[in-house]
């Protein structure tokens, strides 16, 4: 065990002292004075270092305050600042104040002044850093330097960034507009029909740009690109981007709504820097289902829409062309460690067990990484680590975090959003990620992975899994235990077979029949016991009505199985299209969410830090009383159902 330099530091004192305690208890006077001699004087030295030290650093503090004052004209004073390692100020000059007005900074932290500087950067760069930050609304060049000292100090100054060019890059934004089911929706008319929808779009897209006195330019056959003045960004904001409805009410006997994914890009210091906000922002749209308008100004995201139910892909080419580039990664991959979120479920077990047949097949150790939170799949892993096969399958994060190299691969599996993977540190770790998931994309996303295989339209992970099997192995096959697992996935997440489920879906379902899943085994492992139906029924007991949502309260202490089943059930009640079920749970707060799909459940529990998709969605709160939370939650359907209005 290392123990820290606090501590080390008392280890000798104490021993001397102890010694000296015992010699005089043992009559030992001569051998006692002399060791509180010998301490005396280990006292005198250690304090002797540590003035020098002292010392020293107020002469090198010294030293720079001359310098500065003597050599740099006045024209040339900026705010400067000396900083230590953790990046707490050691000195500054008088311009500090004009970032922040204080009698003394000094002790205080960088990070209080100037919020987005990279101290990790700055620590670790041997060359000069350079950041931009808009501090007190006004934009500064941030330049580094590391001082060459016994003690790492880094010497921090401010560049302010002439005005005039400041106001020449913030008057305009960028928005990307693409039509989410082009394609689909044509497909669903008569060819001499078609036309007709192209032309009523491209009339809409062009008055709309019109409107807002934007420069529009069509760049693919569903994609445009807007320069817009900011001043109409904001009108857009206010009114909620009533383009979408126009697009959505297009009708020429198309059988699907046509829907559109915007990214806007604002607020950056250059018209590149807002394009790549643009593109940053009609990703996270295209990730989080389509139909809506995604805004990010620097840090902020707004988004607007996202009420309609994703519509399914019918073509596979996606699914094959990502199989084949995690085949690649896999092969050349030392290991792989599979990871999940917190409080598994079957979906995510279920596509984690099947993921881990597919690398060892390919010829590569494979493990599933475990936290202690199995509650949900305990009937299912009870039976799996029965089986001799997979006794080597499963560690922990500990085990994990000493196996784990440079060239390992980490797939993530049924979670992207940082605040619910399995272990974040574990994932943040890791040089080589890929991502599996079927959740709406979170703005809270696990950053750097390799690969990107979101698709919001699957029914679930499983579902997505079970297309990769078919793929990425020449003789796609998974055991009957491993079917089970897949068919138990997708049967969660429909709610058998009754939400979002399309026709990949029962696709997907078929091969796993296939392969010997028993539909009656997967039902078995859905079943309750006594106590949880009466803790159901008592969720039910206490739900509240108003506005065809449903607030229940489950028992204190339940688990999060019957939590989500609870929310379940009371959509069987006629009259309610929304239910959310509240527990507290270890302290802890859970909502779990469920809709018909007439109220995104999602768009309610991510203003509560949650997220999910359209018709089911779930969010935990720490440091909150049931009480608080329900007052938080009226808050956020009540805002929600306005905005609705």
């Amino acid at each position: 065990m290392k123990l820290d330099t606090p501590i080390k530091r008392m280890i000798k004192p104490v021993i001397l002292i102890l010694g000296a305690i015992i010699s005089f208890i043992l009559n030992y006077y001569q051998i006692g004075l002399l060791i509180i001699l010998i301490f005396l004087i280990d006292n005198f030295y250690q304090l002797s270092i540590f003035w020098k030290k002292d010392m020293d650093e107020k002469n090198l503090i010294k030293e720079i305050d001359n310098a500065i004052s003597d050599n740099l004209e006045a024209n040339l004073i900026i705010p400067i600042a000396l900083i230590d390692e953790q990046g707490n100020i050691k000195w500054n000059n008088s311009m500090m104040n004009e970032i922040k007005s204080g009698d003394n900074l000094v002790d205080s932290n960088i990070l209080s002044i100037a919020r987005g500087i990279d101290i990790e950067r700055i620590r670790e760069s041997t060359n000069e850093t350079h950041q931009r930050l808009i501090l007190n609304n006004k934009v500064y060049d941030v330049y580094s330097n590391k001082v060459d000292y016994k003690k790492d100090l880094f010497l921090i100054y401010f560049n302010s960034v002439d005005e005039s060019k400041d106001k020449k890059k913030t008057n305009e934004s960028i928005m990307l507009i693409e039509i989410d089911n082009i394609s689909e929706a044509l497909d669903t008319v008569e060819e001499n029909l078609r036309p007709l929808i192209v032309a009523e779009i491209e009339q809409k897209l062009n008055s709309y740009g019109n409107r807002i006195e934007a420069m529009i330019k069509k760049y693919d056959k569903n994609k445009y690109i807007l320069s817009v003045l900011d001043k109409y960004i904001d009108q857009e904001i206010e009114s909620k981007f009533t383009i979408l409805e126009e697009i959505s009410k297009i009708c020429k006997g198309n059988k699907l709504e046509i829907t559109l994914s915007i990214g806007v890009g604002r607020g950056a210091l250059t018209p590149n820097e807002n394009y790549k906000f643009a593109v940053i922002a009609k990703e996270l749209a295209l990730g989080r289902g389509g139909d809506q308008v995604v805004v990010k100004n620097n840090d902020d995201i707004k988004i607007f829409g996202g009420n309609s139910k994703e519509i399914e892909k019918r073509t596979r080419v996606r699914a094959r062309v990502v199989s084949h580039a995690l085949k690649e990664l896999i092969y050349e991959s030392d290991n792989v460690f599979i990871v999940g979120h917190k409080n598994l479920d079957m979906d995510c077990f279920g596509s984690a067990l099947a993921l881990s047949t597919i690398v060892k097949k390919l010829g590569k150790k494979r493990s599933i990484v475990l936290g202690n939170d199995t509650f949900a799949i305990q009937p299912f892993f009870s039976k799996i680590k029965e089986l001799e096969e997979y006794s080597d399958l499963f560690t922990t994060y500990e085990k994990a975090y000493k196996e784990i190299t440079d060239n390992s691969l980490v797939i993530i599996v049924d979670v992207h959003n940082r605040n619910y993977v399995g272990n974040l540190d574990f994932v943040e770790n890791a040089k080589r990620k890929v991502i599996i998931d079927h959740h709406r994309r979170s703005t809270d996303m696990v950053g750097d992975a390799l690969l990107n295989y979101i698709e919001v339209y699957a029914s679930s992970t499983s579902e997505m899994i079970t297309e990769i099997v078919q793929y990425i192995l020449d003789k796609p096959s998974v055991s009957v235990i491993e079917a089970e697992g897949l068919l138990a996935g997708i049967y969660m997440d429909t709610k058998g077979f009754s939400f979002k489920t399309g026709v990949r879906t029962f696709d997907a379902a078929s091969f796993l029949r296939r392969m010997g899943a028993e539909t009656t085994e997967v039902k078995k492992l859905f079943t309750d016991n006594l106590d949880e139906f009466i803790q159901i029924a008592e969720t039910i007991k206490s739900a509240k009505i108003k506005n065809s949502t449903a607030i229940a309260v489950a028992p204190n202490n339940s688990n999060t199985v019957i939590v989500a089943k609870s929310a379940d059930e009371l959509l069987n009640i006629t009259g309610i299209l929304a239910a959310f079920v509240v527990c507290d749970i270890n302290g802890d707060i859970y909502i779990s969410a469920r809709s018909v799909g007439d109220i995104n459940v999602q768009i309610v529990l991510e203003s509560l830090g949650g997220g999910g998709h359209l018709n089911i969605a779930g969010v935990k709160i720490s440091d909150k009383s049931v009480d608080e939370v329900l007052v938080m939650l009226k808050d956020a359907i009540e805002k929600y159902l306005k905005v609705g209005e």
